[in-house]
């Protein structure tokens, strides 16, 4: 089994205090980590942190940040997912129009 390096941020004021709970050495918040290690995210993220609690039903626990994979011992580095390209014609694309092509203004008649 590969050992890997993962360092995560979350945004503290996403945090539903209501759900943090005691324990005998202080006060706890639950976490689930989502973590792809073959691939990244647009921004170089490898997957995402959320809160949960007991009795949470699915998908309402918030968002709280991003989790990446820094580091791993069997040397392969997760890979950046490429970003998408414009399609010919689409929008971003190079206009491959003729400046030569006359384009009449409609006539029309404001009252």
């Amino acid at each position: 089994m590969a050992t890997v390096g993962i360092s995560g941020k979350i945004d503290v004021q996403k945090i539903l205090k209501e759900h943090l709970f005691s324990g005998s050495k202080g006060k706890y918040l639950d976490i689930t980590m989502f973590v792809n290690l073959d691939e990244q995210g647009m921004y170089g993220d490898n997957g995402m942190i959320t809160q949960n609690w007991k009795d949470q039903q699915k998908g309402e626990g918030p968002i709280l940040g991003n989790v990446k994979v820094f580091w791993s011992d069997s040397g392969n580095a997760p890979q950046k997912k490429e970003e998408s390209k414009p399609v010919a014609g689409g929008p971003g694309a190079e206009n491959d129009f003729d400046d030569d092509i006359p384009f009449s203004q409609p006539n029309f008649l404001l009252a």
